[in-house]
């Protein structure tokens, strides 16, 4: 968090929602996640495209910390209800579906 003009708080994230993976009628493909941005519900998702995802879990105590993070990337949109494709480092397994993720306002252009 980091404290705006007047020491409000402000975040460098939206929450987004891993939905599943990216499938057809017979196939199914996990190295694309599908990701319900939260307050998106358009087809106009463009600015979220190449941004960071993080999925931030719990893990054991091995390498001195008890978090864990998978990094991603917003890949395209998909469909018209503002959902987007993404690729994450090593696919999401499937017992994180429904679970949240951050979507970072970083890289950006402005």
């Amino acid at each position: 968090m980091v404290k705006g003009h007047q020491g409000k708080r402000v975040r460098l994230y939206v929450r987004g929602t891993v939905l599943g993976y990216k499938r057809s009628k017979s196939n199914q493909y996990p190295n694309m996640s599908l990701i319900q941005i939260e307050g998106v519900n358009t087809k106009e998702v463009t600015w979220y495209c190449h941004k960071q995802l993080a999925y931030i879990y719990k893990g054991n105590v091995k390498n001195r910390t008890h978090y864990r993070c998978i990094w991603g990337k917003v890949t395209r949109p998909h469909g018209n209800s503002g959902i987007v494709q993404s690729k994450f480092k090593s696919n999401l397994p499937p017992r994180f579906m429904g679970l949240k993720v951050w979507v970072l306002m970083y890289p950006s252009n402005i």
